[in-house]
């Protein structure tokens, strides 16, 4: 018989009941947070539980939910799971076809309709006769008001008798290649991991937490919803990205997730205040070294941390040691929606740069004949929503398949070196992995992006954006160091792996011009479709450096 562990609605009542009145949710709304206690979270929720089944939806209806973070984006995804329905948490920049598409699909009943850049044009793709709640800050015409949905409305009491085993939630993964698949995950299998989680970072309870990444990707949902509400802690909100650094200030996280691209962002712009020559000499100082690192710390708002974690794609292991060096010991993890992120993870005070650590406590970790990394346990999928072929095709033996390739030192430290699916042939019939390359260059801090092409071409290309730093640069001056860099990464390949063109293109590469995911990894495909008529032509260009 499996071990019970306790489900995030379980957690929940335990801290509505035992700290009613600790701050749980804070929302920046026009500059004013909006404060929701324990008690007045779980007042709201248990009434929007009731209004649910009052609608008639229950065991296997399933529910949409669409907005930004805030604090009712929490509250909606602790009701629809309350009412014994199940959640749909779908991406805020979502097109409305992808949408509808997702909405159909899923055979959704209802959808919340919150925090959004564009309301009107997402609710197109809304099928008609679609039951539409709004949340309170972010009215819309047409929706049903939360507010007013609740006002005369009983509240569920007590705690809800709940399925641990059965399906409580369709996680749509964003993908950088193919349509999205639905994932579908048991509130055991959230709280199997949460545990996990917790075993291997001590001490975490009454924490500060800062929600600004997707919270309907599994890390931001996992650590941050999931983290908050297992532990008795407090999470503040981001109103808009133009206000990050403020609301981050305000703040000032115990425990905090950045993708990749972030802390790339970050780090520019310390070097942009602080030049790195300059910086290096006074970290070089013991004196001034420490004042410098709490200056920085405080300035990023990150002083107080206890943990800090990146994820969601790989990062340069340079961009680690210099965060390190800051005084930011950054715990690298390893997990994909499917197992809802529980895979591995580099521990404080046993980290390696570079690898994405050690599996988790009961996380069964094995390498294929491939070098594919499979990995099982009691956190992984109860398989794609009406796709049980493609179920079938991702477990073998009861692992489940990650499709990336990798490399286990002795003391179980797991390196992924690329994307199985991400590899491609030259017209020389030679494979090339493209991850290792993209690293390489990345490591000398002149480029911001990398992404390596060339299937089917007698060599690889390597398309990249310029870093802050490099922009500032004088063509010619820089132009001489990307032949030094392209020369220096070319020394550590195979003949067949060698780049033998770099083309710096002028735009950076966001979710907007469709070039990243919403946690900031780059859409190869897309990368093909923006650019791939050129390539041909760009190969024929005389010079290995080429400034679009």
């Amino acid at each position: 018989m499996d071990l019970y562990y306790p489900h995030i609605i379980d957690k929940f009542c335990a801290f509505e009941s035992s700290k009613p009145n600790q701050l749980f949710l804070s929302e920046p709304v026009k500059g004013v947070y909006r404060e929701f206690t324990w008690e007045k979270a779980g007042s709201e929720l248990r009434r929007m539980a009731a209004v649910l089944k009052g609608m008639g939806l229950g065991k296997n209806d399933k529910v949409a939910l669409l907005s930004k973070n805030c604090a009712h984006w929490i509250m909606a995804d602790l009701a629809i799971t309350m009412a014994g329905c199940i959640a749909v948490p779908l991406y805020p920049n979502i097109t409305p076809d992808a949408l509808r598409e997702i909405i159909i699909h899923s055979e959704s009943k209802a959808i919340f309709i919150g925090k959004l850049d564009n309301p009107e044009e997402l609710r197109k793709g809304v099928p008609a006769g679609l039951t539409e709640i709004s949340f309170p800050f972010y009215p819309n015409a047409g929706c049903l008001n939360w507010d007013t949905l609740i006002a005369d409305q009983p509240g569920i009491e007590g705690i809800p008798d709940l399925d641990s085993h059965a399906l409580a939630s369709i996680v749509y993964t964003s993908g950088t290649t193919g349509q999205p698949k639905g994932v579908m995950h048991t509130l055991h299998a959230v709280a199997f991991a949460v545990d996990a989680f917790l075993k291997s970072f001590p001490g975490i309870e009454n924490e500060t937490f800062f929600s600004y990444l997707p919270l309907c990707h599994v890390a931001e949902r996992m650590l941050v919803e999931c983290g908050a509400i297992f532990t008795g802690s407090t999470i503040y909100f981001v109103e808009s990205m133009d206000t990050f650094a403020r609301n981050l200030a305000h703040t000032r996280p115990t425990i905090f997730l950045a993708v990749p691209r972030i802390w790339e962002k970050l780090q520019e712009g310390i070097l942009k205040k602080i030049p790195r020559k300059t910086l290096d000499r006074l970290l070089a100082i013991p004196l001034i070294s420490s004042l410098i690192k709490g200056f920085l710390k405080k300035k990023l708002g990150l002083n107080r941390c206890k943990y800090v974690f990146t994820g969601a794609s790989p990062i340069n292991p340079a961009l680690l040691i210099w965060y390190n060096r800051l005084g930011l010991p950054i715990q690298e993890a390893y997990g994909m929606t499917e197992n809802v992120a529980l895979s591995h993870v580099n521990r404080k005070g046993n980290t390696r740069f570079g690898t994405v650590g050690q599996p988790y406590l009961n996380v069964t970790v094995r390498l294929a004949k491939d070098n594919e990394v499979q990995v099982k346990s009691d956190a992984s999928m109860l398989g794609y929503y009406k796709e049980p072929g493609l179920t079938a095709e991702v477990f073998e033996d009861g692992f489940l398949r990650t499709g990336d390739e990798g490399a286990i030192d002795s003391d179980g430290f797991l390196t992924i070196t690329g994307r199985i699916k991400d590899q491609f042939k030259t017209s020389k019939g030679k494979y090339i992995m493209p991850a290792r390359i993209e690293g390489a260059l990345l490591q000398s801090g002149l480029l911001a992006q990398v992404c390596v092409v060339g299937s089917g071409m007698t060599s690889a290309m390597a398309l990249a954006t310029l870093s802050e730093s490099s922009q500032e640069q004088g063509r010619q001056v820089l132009g001489e160091e990307m032949e030094n860099l392209l020369l220096r990464v070319n020394k550590s390949l195979e003949n067949h792996e060698q780049v033998s063109k770099l083309i710096l293109l002028p735009d950076e590469w966001t979710i907007v011009n469709g070039l990243l995911t919403p946690t900031l990894k780059i859409k190869r495909k897309m990368v093909d479709e923006a650019f791939g008529a050129q390539y041909e032509s760009w190969s024929h260009v005389t010079g290995r450096v080429i400034f679009v």
